[in-house]
């Protein structure tokens, strides 16, 4: 490694370390705010919030570093032109590109940092943190008993407490409503003048000790009519009630549960997503034309079969038209496609049993299909030469099969038609409703697949934006590049949600979406590069500048003329 190699890295590391860590912090910060109210008043452990924001971290690295190489590329770059060394570089007949060769190398190693991180440890991490984030959402509140408060943490239970005592476990004037057995029109209730509450060893049952009260039970009318209201009152000098505190703990819920969402799948995951999506909407079509089969039986049948017994879901496999002859039913698998139509075929040969048994399946589908298209050949050419067809007259129509039938069956006809009718639009309108939402969960699988690969590209993009805009405004420390670097920053968070809402609306496709952003700042840092290059500035005021004064020199002119006229 060369002296201007080990400058570069010495200046890069420091400030993207830095830059790194702050990014982690702001983006960590601005997610936090939106779990602070599933989180708070729960009596979480610190250990457990600490893995949460673990996790959350893993998540943020690959948004994270590319805002931190392009803050620290500006502010190494600017800081090197601030100083005149960037001068001194070029003066000498370093180039540009060789002078950040180095920050290129970074970004190269960003780049797979961050599609590795995305593709392995990030679905890991977000599948962990969405299973603690529902065990912690369906976790009750830490139990807090007020005085003067109506306090209904407890399921089916409501507790009033009067008053409570410094050391917490004395309490006073205590009222408690019991819901437990409302569904069978029982109602209870518990009052007493003092009392104590503590909780078990172990924390799993909370008891309330009540003295000198009563408990008063009112029941659902019985009797004729409904006339008796048996009604209880009970007086007793002690009570201990014994409630469960299970309830409050945190239940751990298996991860598998999670599994299946997007943010929690690698590309070859969400590839399959892809595939056994397809899949469902060719499965989804067939129903639809296959279900008006039941009404027009002379239409043909969708033999194509998608899943077969024993293969994957997401794989297709077509038959064609293998089971246009056989049972309405298409089968299930190869094997009994072979044993449905074994019949038709000779045994297999000796020297077919030593090929592998997908070649002798695949020849053997073939063959079958040859035969039953020689087969419907043969049999359209015998009817179109039958005496019917050639002496038949032209079609009368609908009307005359009507007039072939008593009148008093038109009605009949005309409901079942009618029935028939509405079948066939409900299935159809059903199946329109169902494929928008299919097909937008495909084209989030397709965006969020192209954008493990997009995040990763646009680290050395940056460079190529950060590196050139440190060299132009020539300005180090946090100021300016912190100002420059958020502008392009901001930029490709547009275009990163402005493309994927484009995606979810079916205008562009899912593939281009995701490149999007990439390809809209890729010419930008080329032209920002190139600028750089050549010690031109980014905007040339001078032009402007120029065209000012002989507009205003020509104003000039023109007034002394007329003046001069005038005299």
């Amino acid at each position: 490694m060369k002296q201007l190699d080990k400058l570069m890295a010495k200046s890069f590391v420091g400030p993207f370390i830095v830059t790194f860590a702050i990014a982690l912090f702001v983006l960590l910060m601005q997610i936090l705010w939106l779990y602070l109210d599933d989180i708070a008043g729960k009596g979480l452990s610190f250990f457990l919030i600490m893995e949460l924001l673990a996790y959350k971290c893993v998540g943020l690295v690959p948004l994270a570093l590319p805002l931190a190489l392009l803050i620290s590329s500006v502010m190494v770059l600017g800081n090197l032109a601030e100083h005149y060394e960037l001068s001194s570089f070029k003066s000498a007949g370093v180039s540009l590109l060789r002078v950040i060769r180095m920050l290129i190398i970074f970004g190269a190693i960003s780049a797979g940092v961050s599609y590795l991180c995305s593709d392995y440890i990030i679905p890991a991490a977000n599948l962990q943190f969405g299973a603690r984030m529902y065990d912690i959402q369906q976790k009750k509140p830490t139990l807090n008993m007020e005085p003067g408060v109506f306090n209904e943490d407890f399921n089916q239970f409501t507790i009033r407490l009067g008053d409570r005592g410094d050391d917490g476990r004395r309490i006073e004037d205590v009222l408690i409503y019991d819901h437990t057995k409302a569904n069978v029109g029982e109602l209870s209730q518990i009052t007493a003048e003092d009392g104590e509450m503590y909780t078990s060893d172990g924390g799993d049952f909370f008891i309330m000790r009540l003295f000198n009260g009563h408990q008063y039970v009112e029941q659902r009318p019985s009797g004729r009519e409904g006339r008796s209201t048996p009604f209880m009152r009970t007086s007793f000098d002690a009570y201990t009630k014994v409630f469960d505190l299970s309830e409050f703990k945190l239940e751990k819920h298996a991860t598998s549960l999670f599994s299946t969402n997007r943010s929690m799948l690698s590309t070859w995951q969400l590839r399959e997503g892809v595939d056994s999506i397809d899949t469902d909407i060719a499965v989804r079509k067939q129903g639809l034309s296959n279900h008006l089969l039941a009404y027009l039986p002379q239409l043909p049948r969708d033999t194509n079969t998608y899943r077969i017994q024993g293969t994957s879901g997401n794989e297709f496999i077509s038959t064609d038209s293998l089971l246009a002859e056989a049972e309405p039913s298409p089968l299930d698998s190869i094997e009994k496609l072979e044993a449905a139509y074994r019949p038709l075929h000779a045994a297999p040969r000796p020297e077919e049993r030593a090929q592998t048994p997908d070649s002798v399946r695949q020849r053997f589908i073939l063959e079958r299909q040859r035969e039953l298209e020689t087969r419907r050949a043969a049999r359209m050419a015998e009817a179109a030469h039958h005496p019917l067809v050639e002496g038949a007259s032209p079609w009368p129509g609908i009307r005359s099969l009507l007039d072939s039938v008593p009148r008093e069956d038109h009605s009949r006809i005309y409901n079942r038609a009618r029935s028939s009718i509405r079948s066939v639009t409900a299935q159809a309108q059903s199946t329109l409703r169902l494929l928008p939402g299919i097909q937008e969960s495909r084209v989030k699988h397709i965006y969020d697949m192209h954008m493990k690969y997009s995040m990763a590209v646009v680290c050395i993009i940056f460079i190529f934006i950060g590196a050139p805009m440190g060299a132009i405004v020539r300005k180090g420390g946090f100021g300016y590049p912190i100002l420059v670097s958020i502008i392009f920053f901001v930029i490709f968070i547009i275009l990163t949600i402005f493309c994927r809402k484009l995606a979810e609306s079916f205008v562009v496709s899912g593939v281009f979406a995701g490149w999007l952003p990439c390809l809209i700042l890729f010419p930008i840092s080329l032209w920002i590069t190139f600028s750089a290059m050549n010690d031109a500035k980014l905007v040339d005021t001078d032009r402007a500048k120029e065209a000012l004064r002989r507009a205003r020199d020509s104003k000039r002119v023109e007034a002394l003329r007329r003046r001069m006229a005038k005299s």
